[in-house]
């Protein structure tokens, strides 16, 4: 995985190791500061500030901060991803519940620990980047590439969409369960997680 988000995001690429670092600083004060003062409230010059760069090394890769907290968005995705693969190295391949646990576990614990992420997660929360973007669809497609292969199914139509409403269902469910308590109620996570089970051993088993 990058260190940095896809290029696509950014308004230049950094190019050097200097450039690279003070791309990660300029990204985690982003995210520090959401946890901080929330969406409204963030400037990119107070991320200037925090990051300790001039407030033009901010406009060098961003053009506001929507496009700075899309980049933060998908930074969380490839990271997000990079946990999944982590977990599953030492799964039995083919486990599909093993999968699934690696997949809900590692969102509820960057969803506990990460920050910024509870409110910008991969794009859902906050009106950031392209509102046709659909972050879920990023994310189902990002998962259906990373799991195809460690299932032993082809990356077909009918995988995609299976994952896209595992996906969706999921982060529907996950967020209810963090309205109820600041933590994730245990309860409904235990619920999403038997619905999840349910519904993949549809195709899986």
């Amino acid at each position: 995985m990058k260190p940095v988000p896809d290029a696509t995001s950014l308004r230049r690429a950094p190019v050097q190791r200097r450039s690279v670092e003070r791309l990660t600083r300029i990204l985690d004060a982003c995210a520090g500061l959401l946890d901080e003062v929330g969406y409204d409230a963030l400037s990119t010059r107070a991320v200037a500030a925090r990051a300790g760069v001039p407030i033009g090394s901010v406009y060098r890769f961003f053009g506001n901060k929507r496009q700075m907290v899309d980049a933060l968005a998908q930074r969380n995705l490839e990271r997000y991803a990079e946990r999944v693969t982590r977990r599953l190295k030492g799964a039995r391949p083919g486990g599909w519940r093993a999968a699934v646990d690696a997949v809900l576990d590692e969102y509820l614990a960057m969803k506990r620990t990460a920050p910024g992420f509870s409110l910008v997660d991969f794009g859902n929360q906050i009106p950031v980047g392209d509102r046709l973007a659909e972050p879920n669809h990023r994310v189902a497609e990002n998962l259906t590439a990373l799991l195809s292969g460690y299932l032993g199914r082809d990356p077909d139509a009918e995988l995609r969409r299976m994952f896209l409403v595992a996906v969706e269902t999921a982060d529907t469910l996950v967020h209810l369960a963090f309205r109820v308590s600041p933590e994730g109620d245990e309860a409904i996570i235990a619920e999403t997680r038997d619905l999840l089970r349910a519904y993949l051993a549809r195709v899986l088993d």
